[in-house]
């Protein structure tokens, strides 16, 4: 019996020392699972936003539809940058994000994210 008492002692003390690293592991998957998801949404927001400017080739429009198609994003910290389109000639969308990290594990909590669509405008 004198045995078994320590050996859950010495199970304790390794849980103890184990579960802060797990911790930590738990919440980096979650933060790079929020992040991956924001890095999706804007390259779709940019594809939409694309799609949009090579047909009408208002940048206003374009604009909407890409804040309209990532809804999980605040599109207020967008960043659009349209290049010309010129009929027959591929146009190219590039938006910017700025990606805060809810948990901040490491010094910086704050990641920039790109999007990026291109098309070929139409006439």
């Amino acid at each position: 019996m004198h045995f078994r008492s320590s050996d859950q002692g010495a199970s304790l003390v390794e849980a103890a020392l184990v579960m802060p690293i797990l911790i930590m592991l738990v919440f980096g998957v979650v933060e790079f699972g929020r992040a991956y998801n924001a890095q999706i949404s804007l390259t779709h927001a940019a594809r939409e936003a694309i799609r949009e400017y090579a047909i009408s080739q208002n940048t206003a429009d374009a604009e909407d539809v890409a804040e309209n198609s990532a809804p999980t994003l605040d599109s207020t910290l967008m960043n659009f940058n349209f290049g010309p389109c010129n009929p027959g000639a591929p146009a190219q969308v590039t938006i910017g994000y700025p990606f805060t990290y809810e948990i901040p594990l490491f010094g910086n909590n704050t990641v920039d994210l790109t999007g990026i669509g291109v098309m070929r405008c139409g006439g």
